[in-house]
């Protein structure tokens, strides 16, 4: 008897087998025979040569390089000046607030913090507050929150959200705003004042509306029943966070645009910062219309601080900086040396890659040749 070979592919021919189409058959797997599924498309496929890769190279460098020094002026061209207030030197007039002020003493500590300004600042200065190893980014931390509390829901007042807790209730009433967010609200007062030659002390002007993204001013942040309404009354029912001296409708009781959950300060403050060094913006010092005196003439200065705000638990400091801004804002010069950086590895590789072409492009294309 003599064994039977198989073959594969003769089960497409065979009666009844894949493809045939007779009863018990099964379909085929083979892809339709279509220039899609048989991927016969046109196509264009780029061929790297020397003529296409060095011109490219040299184009990215002729190009890069000049925006990145254009960058690095620009930025080099903002004047800014920072100032460390956080008091951990015993020589620091801020020392002592330092060392006495947790977030339960009930107390308030002033200091006094001299600085001179070297050159004058023009235009508007914007003033901002700096804290360093404070890490906003805790995932806990950034959904410690209740967005429809804060867009004036008043059921969501009433009944906030369990993501807040532990700053959920507080005295059997629920927190406004709740979550460990707002509840570490920054609420240290900086003033300015600029010490004249003559002795006078004169107060810089902060202004403190106009801080806050106008999405999160007029969309994100409502006070619940409309703006307008009496606050007191609508907070009535609710009580402040753990670590605030005051509640809510208290942070500008001056100002009814300005207060409740649409504080400008209170809102800077609930955009939490991805790195653990950050800045926000404070106050905005105004340039006078029609005056050609700068902002800020250089002389002396000095901060004065009311120390609400403890940062030795964590290791934190404090600061204050004063910043112009031009066309790309503030200062930070990462994106012109970024620029430069990969402009000149380009121009660079495209020099090595054409010396390397120039000496043994002519011996593969002899090579090439037949005898």
């Amino acid at each position: 008897m003599m064994a039977s070979s198989y073959n594969a592919k003769d089960e497409d021919h065979h009666p009844g087998s894949v493809g045939s189409g007779g009863p018990g058959a099964v379909k085929s797997k083979k892809p339709d025979n279509t220039a899609f599924k048989q991927q016969r498309l046109p196509a264009w496929q780029p061929i790297l040569t020397a003529g296409t890769v060095l011109p490219a190279f040299f184009m990215i460098g002729v190009i890069f390089i000049p925006i990145g020094i254009g960058l690095l002026v620009t930025s080099n061209n903002i004047k800014e000046f920072e100032i460390d207030y956080t008091g951990v030197d015993m020589s620091s007039p801020c020392f002592s607030c330092s060392q006495n002020y947790s977030w339960n003493s009930t107390s308030v500590c002033t200091c006094s913090v001299p600085f001179i300004l070297d050159q004058p600042f023009e235009s508007n200065v914007f003033m901002y507050y700096g804290l360093s190893n404070f890490y906003q980014n805790h995932r806990r931390y950034v959904k410690s929150r209740d967005d429809s509390q804060l867009n004036g829901d008043k059921s969501s007042l009433l009944n906030p959200s369990k993501e807040c807790e532990p700053y959920r209730t507080s005295d059997k009433k629920p927190i406004a705003p709740c979550g460990a967010i707002a509840n570490s609200l920054f609420n240290d007062t900086l003033e300015l004042f600029y010490n004249h030659p003559n002795g006078s002390r004169i107060a810089i002007h902060l202004v403190k509306t106009g801080i806050a993204w106008w999405t999160d001013k007029h969309v994100k942040f409502r006070n619940p029943g409309g703006n307008n309404n009496n606050l007191s009354i609508v907070f009535h029912d609710t009580s402040k966070p753990v670590n605030w001296r005051r509640p809510v409708y208290e942070l500008d009781p001056s100002d009814p645009d300005n207060n409740g959950f649409i504080n400008e300060d209170f809102i800077v403050w609930m955009r939490t910062a991805a790195l653990p060094t950050f800045r926000k913006l404070y106050r905005i010092i105004q340039k006078k219309k029609d005056n050609m005196t700068p902002t800020l003439p250089p002389g002396n200065y000095s901060l004065e601080v009311t120390y609400n705000y403890p940062v030795r638990s964590f290791d934190g400091r404090k600061r204050m900086i004063l910043s112009t801004i031009s066309w790309m804002g503030g200062k930070n010069p990462f994106l012109g040396i970024a620029y430069i950086t990969v402009g000149s590895v380009c121009f660079f590789l495209g020099v090595v890659l054409l010396i390397i072409h120039h000496k043994y492009g002519n011996r593969n294309n002899n090579a090439d040749i037949p005898n």
